[in-house]
């Protein structure tokens, strides 16, 4: 069971983190070159579409569960010190995707359809640097816990 949680904790961060990698050095640059009108039907559809069981379970979510129940299983061993770590990382992570991702997007949708709004008003409204900046804290914060969780993963398979 110890393995498998910190598999599972190690696997989910790693989804996690490349999703809000993809994001960054992919998604938000192309929609960034995008008319207002797109830019905000297209965020409006992947932002829908991200909010699904495979992601939410597997990923968003899991990440945080898997972690926390890797820390329960190796209380007392070695790879605990980087598993909490990466736990404390992933924590800011959620909160951060609370706190300032998530009231993004939701204002984004809730503007309507992109045919009947001023769609250059929601895009400003929205403030993409501050998406953009806070995503950047999301993968740094997250990949580093990936790593943190993998190295775990090396000590648990050295210590027994």
């Amino acid at each position: 069971m110890r393995i498998t949680a910190l598999m599972a904790a190690t696997l989910s961060m790693g989804l996690v983190a490349g999703v809000f990698g993809l994001y960054a050095h992919t998604i938000m640059p192309g929609l960034a070159r995008t008319d207002d009108r797109t830019f905000v039907g297209a965020f409006q559809s992947i932002d829908r579409a991200i909010i699904n069981p495979w992601f939410m379970a597997g990923g968003f979510l899991g990440a945080l569960l898997f972690t926390v129940l890797a820390a329960l299983a190796y209380i007392g061993r070695p790879a605990l010190p980087w598993i909490v770590a990466a736990l404390v990382l992933y924590a800011i992570t959620v909160v951060i995707t609370l706190v300032v991702n998530v009231p993004l997007n939701d204002a984004i949708k809730a503007a309507g359809n992109p045919g009947h709004i001023d769609v250059a008003a929601v895009r400003e409204a929205f403030d993409e640097m501050r998406w953009r900046g806070w995503n950047l804290v999301r993968v740094i914060a997250s990949t580093t816990a990936f790593g943190l969780l993998a190295w775990a993963l090396t000590l648990s398979g050295t210590s027994g």
